[in-house]
């Protein structure tokens, strides 16, 4: 049954044409038995109108405003020739409704004229003599109530349509900001994160310069401090090349930064100080280190801190009132782990992926730009019971 309706949507046609047949069919048996009935002849204009209206029928949807035209004409027609009411003016029902629906504003305003005329004129041009004026009145009104109902039932579906449009209209739109939007986080982040990574490096290059002027100093005086600032610039040499491969591939755009300006940015020992400031500001929060700290590259350091800040900052802002939180960090063999819970009421995903902090960073976008430049994994969501978790885990060794 569901392949049957499936293709009398895809071709509605071939539904209308059935009915017109149908509809010409009831009419032609009609109008033998009142033929039969009456003894007499019917006009012999009686099968062009059946085939005109049965037209009206096949042809409603493919041309509505045409067929409309085309059943007023062969209505006024049956009028003045005196070819009585058939089956067949059904089609101008049809009609009404689908103009009412599908056709022109001035179309469904002439639909509605002419059907609420039809009633009135054919009961004047036919009237029934056993019955009395204030019945006949009453026929004309029974009469007119179907057209009245089949052009509000088709205007209703020509608004409904119209609503479901627009909605579905809206709909797209939002969907293509909500990506443009999301666009625009994402290069001004990827921007952020390049300057950020390009201060670890210089920074680096600044610590190795200075070692090895301080060795070139001490070289002949005191071998054994030379030799221990070579190893600095070695070691320093070659976090600031891994950090520098990370950073090949980012598009830094916009904004230059003056000579001099370039300093440490933050690391995992300072996150302690991040959650000793939202206590501070009223937000109670419990942080706790698991495993043995170790040093770790400056860009995991920076993405570690970057995640609590902002999971913080936004447990402030939306976790609501007696809200908690908790950090921990969590040093594996191979990675690094982050969990930040809160247990308010959270804030919407979405907010998270549109940029929901009043930090510098845009939400759930960020993080995830921050962990995949890392090379770590990221998982966010509403915790079971209520409020917020993020969950991180951050290798140790990136691929080269």
């Amino acid at each position: 049954m569901q392949r049957l309706y499936d293709f009398l949507r895809r071709h509605p046609a071939w539904v209308d044409g059935f009915w017109a047949a149908v509809l010409f069919g009831i009419s032609v048996i009609g109008g033998a038995n009142l033929e039969e009935a009456q003894g007499t002849e019917l006009p012999a204009l009686v099968v062009p109108v059946m085939l005109l209206l049965s037209l009206v029928a096949a042809l409603r949807r493919r041309m509505p405003e045409r067929m409309l035209i085309l059943g007023v004409a062969v209505g006024a027609g049956q009028l003045i020739t005196d070819v009585a009411p058939l089956p067949a003016d059904f089609a101008l029902l049809v009609i009404v409704y689908t103009v009412a629906a599908v056709g022109a504003r001035w179309a469904s305003r002439l639909a509605l004229t002419a059907g609420l005329c039809a009633a009135p004129l054919a009961q004047l041009r036919w009237p029934n003599d056993d019955t009395s004026a204030a019945g006949n009145i009453a026929i004309m009104i029974f009469q007119a109530v179907p057209f009245a109902l089949a052009w509000v039932l088709g205007d209703s579906i020509r608004t409904r349509r119209a609503y479901f449009a627009q909605l579905e209209e809206r709909a797209a739109r939002l969907e293509k900001e909500r990506e443009a939007q999301s666009k625009v986080a994402v290069a001004a982040e990827r921007a952020r994160i390049a300057r950020e990574l390009h201060d670890v490096v210089a920074h680096n290059v600044s610590v190795m310069v200075v070692q090895a002027d301080g060795a070139a100093y001490v070289l002949d005086a005191a071998p054994d401090q030379a030799k221990k600032a070579l190893e600095t610039i070695s070691s320093t040499g070659r976090q600031a090349l891994a950090e520098m491969r990370r950073l090949l591939g980012v598009l830094r755009t916009g904004e230059h930064q003056e000579a001099g300006e370039y300093v440490p940015q933050p690391d995992v020992q300072q996150i302690e100080d991040l959650v000793e400031q939202c206590r501070q500001s009223g937000l109670p929060v419990d942080f706790r280190i698991e495993g043995t700290p170790r040093p770790l590259p400056s860009g995991v350091e920076l993405t570690a801190y970057r995640i609590v800040q902002e999971a913080l900052t936004n447990t402030r802002k939306h976790g609501g009132p007696d809200v908690g939180a908790s950090v921990r960090l969590v040093y594996f063999d191979d990675g690094l782990g982050l969990l930040v819970e809160d247990d308010g009421k959270g804030a919407p995903h979405e907010l998270y992926e549109e940029g929901g902090f009043d930090g510098q960073g845009h939400g759930l976008i960020g993080m995830r730009e921050r962990v995949g430049m890392v090379g770590g994994t990221l998982d966010a969501g509403p915790r079971p019971g209520g409020g917020f978790r993020i969950s991180a885990l951050l290798p140790l060794k990136q691929a080269h």
